[in-house]
């Protein structure tokens, strides 16, 4: 079977993007669907959130600059079939000197190519920094599909229009033809609040095919989750959140074929 490339971005922060990759991830792999997870966001979070500590010349940072294989940066994590290639601080420099090349856009795609063509992984979910940069365009211009994570609030309907005409853009110029939205999710939702019900219902109704019926709340536990180095199913494997991304990754798996 060949191997889905997901990226998950959004230019805001503080949206469950990373959350949502770390947890979509733990819970194909749950599935025993083989799944790599890339940390491509300096900040590390979804490398802490599985468990795996930050070491230097551990990340996609060689690679990016010519030196090594991103093979060589593939960690196992504590749970079967979901691999790691973490982050690390030094990531951050790679926006710039990505910018400096003649093909900058392609710098990630020719560096995964290699992992993409072993066939190895039925699923690649690719975590972004919180913002359009270097890192995040790279992330497009490999992807096959783009997850959007939005938090159910009206701000966060802001940034969808900018990042869904950037999808465009990349087809259109020809960056990379194959690039769909795969589906939005909707995160962080409070049902005692009528804000949240109407931020969903007026994303549905503009976008019905794309965002997924499964909707993330807001709960303390998937919050804390992270500071124990756990996906939710190994902190709460019981509680809403654990039962959210499992539905998540049911639709996953039925919309992309992952089965």
């Amino acid at each position: 079977m060949p191997t889905t490339v997901f990226t998950i971005a959004n230019q805001k922060g503080g949206v469950g993007k990373t959350t949502t990759a770390v947890n979509l991830a733990a819970a194909l792999a749950e599935k025993k669907i083989h799944t790599l997870l890339i940390d491509l966001d300096p900040q590390a979070n979804a490398t802490s959130a599985v468990g795996v500590e930050k070491h230097a010349g551990k990340s996609l940072y060689g690679p990016l600059r010519g030196e090594g294989s991103a093979f060589e940066m593939i960690v196992p994590t504590a749970y079967e079939h979901l691999a790691l290639i973490p982050s690390e601080e030094d990531l951050a420099a790679a926006e710039i000197e990505i910018a400096q090349r003649e093909n900058y856009l392609a710098t990630l795609r020719a560096v995964l190519d290699p992992i993409r063509k072993s066939n190895g992984y039925r699923a690649i979910i690719i975590d972004c920094p919180p913002a359009l940069g270097m890192l995040s365009m790279n992330s497009l211009a490999t992807a096959d599909y783009l997850l959007i994570t939005l938090q159910c609030e009206y701000l966060a309907l802001e940034g969808l229009g900018q990042i869904l005409r950037n999808v465009e853009r990349f087809k259109t110029a020809q960056i990379n033809d194959h690039l769909e939205l795969g589906g939005i999710v909707m995160t962080m939702f409070d049902s005692r609040t009528n804000l949240a019900k109407q931020v969903v219902d007026e994303v549905r109704q503009h976008l019905p095919d794309k965002t997924f019926q499964t909707v993330i709340p807001r709960t303390v536990r998937l919050s804390e989750a992270p500071s124990f180095g756990k996906p939710i199913f190994s902190y709460d494997p019981h509680g809403v959140g654990s039962t959210a991304y499992r539905s998540l990754a049911k639709e996953v798996i039925e919309r992309f074929g992952l089965k």
